[in-house]
């Protein structure tokens, strides 16, 4: 919910302060700005939340903090990314295929009710899937909008 949230705000912001400045509405430059910001800090959870994040992973993967360390440096690089022109297109492909990838973990995580925040297993549960699920659709429409179709 949080990282929704930082994606509408952002881009809420961003396009009210560049019509104010401008005159105009810069809804490419907000939508892809605003999922910058939102990569950028759902990075951080990487590293803050690393030990509940590694909870996310099935059991018989190995090097669990190194996938979950990378995957937040992938996010940090997908961020910017996005807000270079002249690689936003391959970035936005990239992150889609990141974001299906994700999907399983997140749906392990939502199975087993990890709360990754504080590492254990007190989480929302199954239900949470009913939210996850078509918010890591719209993140990857959104995606696909902004850095694939408008650019």
């Amino acid at each position: 919910m949080k990282p929704l949230i930082v994606l509408i705000s952002v881009f809420a912001a961003l396009l009210i302060a560049d019509k104010l400045f401008s005159g105009k509405w810069n809804t490419d430059f907000s939508g892809n700005t605003a999922m910058s910001v939102m990569l950028a800090f759902t990075a951080t959870g990487h590293f803050l939340y690393s030990k509940g994040m590694i909870r996310m992973l099935p059991s018989s993967l190995p090097f669990k903090k190194e996938i979950i360390l990378l995957t937040g440096i992938i996010e940090i690089a997908a961020a910017s990314g996005l807000l270079i022109p002249a690689i936003r297109q391959l970035t936005a492909w990239l992150l889609i295929v990141f974001l299906v990838a994700l999907l399983p973990a997140n749906i392990l995580s939502a199975k087993n009710a990890i709360d990754y925040q504080k590492a254990d297993s007190q989480g929302p549960g199954l239900n949470y899937l009913w939210f996850r699920v078509p918010l890591q659709i719209f993140f990857i429409a959104w995606v696909a909008y902004f850095g694939i179709f408008r650019s």
